[in-house]
C-alpha cells in the first residue's frame, strides 16, 4: 500500500496480531465463533500481507491477481454464508473491499509506486464511509462489555473478539485511505 514505511509496518503488525488472535479464537467451543474466527484470521493475515511497504518488498506481478482471486473466493463464501445470517454480510463487504483493493493495485502503474491514484474514487469513498461507520459503531459496542469470567478461555472472550473486529476495521480504513 502507499504511504510512509513506518505506517505500513504498524499496519502489518496490527493485522498480523489480529490474525493470530483470530487463530486462537478458532479453538472456541462455539461452532459459529470458530467459523467467524477463521474468516477473520484470513482477513487479518491477508491485510498484513497487502500492507507490507513497497520499499521493503515489491510483490511479484502475479501477487495482486492472486490476492484478488483469494478475496473474491472469500467474498463468494461470505455471500453463501449470508443465507444463514445477516451478520455474514460484513464479511462479504470486507472480502469484497480486499478484492477491490487488490484489483486496483494490479491495475495501477508500477503496482504501489507513488502516492494515491488507485481505484475508483466513488467505490473507495463508499467503502470508506461503510468502514468508518463500522469502526464508530464497533467502538460504541465495545465500551459497555464487561470482562469475561475466570473460566472463560481466550477464544471465548466477547470483548476481545469485538476489539479484534474493531482493529481490523481501523486497518481497513487506513488501507483505503492510502490507496
Amino acid at each position: 500500500m502507499h504511504g510512509p514505511a513506518s505506517h505500513g509496518w504498524l499496519l502489518v503488525a496490527l493485522c498480523a496480531a489480529t490474525g493470530a488472535y483470530c487463530l486462537l479464537r478458532m479453538r472456541s467451543h462455539v461452532e459459529e465463533q470458530r467459523r467467524a474466527a477463521g474468516g477473520e484470521a484470513l482477513m487479518g493475515f491477508g491485510m498484513a500481507a497487502m500492507a507490507v511497504p513497497a520499499a521493503a518488498f515489491t510483490p511479484p506481478s502475479w501477487a495482486w491477481p492472486g490476492y484478488a482471486a483469494l478475496f473474491g473466493a472469500a467474498a463468494l463464501h461470505a455471500l453463501w454464508s449470508a443465507r444463514a445470517g445477516a451478520h455474514h454480510l460484513h464479511h462479504l463487504v470486507g472480502a469484497s473491499a480486499m478484492a477491490y483493493m487488490a484489483v486496483a493495485m494490479a491495475a495501477s502503474p508500477g503496482h504501489a509506486s507513488g502516492p494515491g491514484g488507485s481505484g475508483i474514487p466513488l467505490v473507495t469513498g463508499l467503502l470508506l464511509l461503510y468502514f468508518t461507520g463500522y469502526v464508530l459503531l464497533s467502538g460504541v459496542r465495545l465500551v459497555p462489555v464487561a470482562a469475561g469470567g475466570d473460566g472463560v478461555g481466550w477464544g471465548d472472550r466477547p470483548e476481545l473478539a469485538r476489539a479484534c473486529r474493531l482493529s481490523m476495521g481501523i486497518a481497513m480504513v487506513a488501507m483505503l485511505l492510502t490507496m
